[in-house]
């Protein structure tokens, strides 16, 4: 940190400055900058700054997405305040391609601090970087739909109608299709409900026949007769396996939710781990040990998830108004 951060810019306190938009940035990213506008951190003037944001727009580094923004190491070494990204932080959701999704932003970032999601643990730099959780296009820029808690007198904790509940899609192949292939194993249509489809991309029926995947039909059937918000709330613990990255927009939905994520994304750094301490409101789970996942929640007393749903439902207040 003594190296690549100039703590003299500090000295007038924690300011943030954001360079002038010159060019068009994704609806997600103006929100975000447009939240950093909006707070007490803001200032317009460069030299009272303490941390840069750059308005080009970082979000989306997977080539084949219609936002990913083109020519930015050209970009950055045209910013007369760049400074080999000293003092500047990097603003990312999603980095790397089909078919492997490397952890890469294609640029060079310098002596830049990176708020990433879907951070590993190999390449957190702790005490520098930021891990935070993926989120939609969706979410909103305020306010935004109020966390669910569950409160009754005769049910503490709230064991809901499901034990384990994860609807989403399922990878025919590439990395991130081992886990969700694997989970109609213990899907058992009682108290665990683990749905998945494969109906999803432009050409996955022609994959499905090439891969002779016979099981798409009855999971695609199987996934239609739930609605995924409620299945959501009405589960005590919700699964959140890696996607295509090792972040998942369910993460953020279980929480919201009330229900207690199970993790299933091996080196995954976790959201602002540094301050939180996960392992009191989340369950980790191993990718290569899936069929474990439910004798773990299983195990669990009364106690111990009474813990967990309690502090689930305090990060829920950090982390939705944050």
């Amino acid at each position: 940190m003594e190296t690549c951060f100039d703590f003299n810019k500090c000295k007038l306190g924690f300011k943030v400055y954001i360079y002038p938009i010159q060019e068009r940035v994704s609806e997600t990213y103006s929100k975000i900058l447009r939240t950093i506008q909006n707070s007490i951190y803001y200032t317009s003037d460069p030299e009272q700054a303490c941390v840069f944001i750059l308005s080009i727009d970082t979000l989306d580094r997977d080539t084949l997405s219609k936002d990913y923004a083109k020519d930015i190491q050209s970009k950055l070494d045209q910013l007369s305040l760049w400074n080999n990204g000293k003092n500047h932080i990097v603003l990312n959701l999603y980095s790397g391609t089909w078919p492997n999704y490397i952890e890469s932003l294609d640029f060079d970032i310098g002596e830049a601090m990176i708020a990433k999601a879907s951070l590993s643990v190999f390449k957190f730099r702790p005490g520098f970087d930021i891990s935070f959780p993926l989120f939609a296009k969706e979410l909103p820029e305020i306010g935004g739909e109020r966390a669910y808690v569950y409160n009754s007198i005769n049910n503490i904790p709230p064991f809901r109608e499901y034990l384990l509940g994860f609807k989403g899609k399922r990878y025919l192949t590439g990395i991130g299709s081992e886990t969700r292939n694997s989970l109609y194993h213990i899907h058992n249509k009682e108290d665990i409900i683990l749905l998945t489809t494969c109906r999803h991309g432009k050409n996955w029926q022609k994959k499905a026949r090439e891969l002779n995947d016979t099981r798409c039909k009855v999971d695609n059937e199987e996934y239609d007769k739930y609605d995924y918000k409620k299945l959501l709330y009405n589960a005590t613990f919700c699964l959140v396996p890696r996607g295509r990255r090792l972040g998942s927009f369910r993460f953020l939905e279980a929480l919201q939710a009330g229900c207690i994520p199970v993790l299933l994304s091996n080196g995954w750094e976790l959201p602002f781990s540094e301050v939180i301490d996960w392992s009191k409101a989340a369950v980790w789970g191993d990718e290569r040990l899936l069929f474990q996942v439910k004798s773990i929640v299983r195990s669990l007393s009364v106690p111990e998830i009474l813990a967990l749903k309690q502090q689930t439902q305090f990060l829920q207040l950090f982390l939705f108004c944050f």
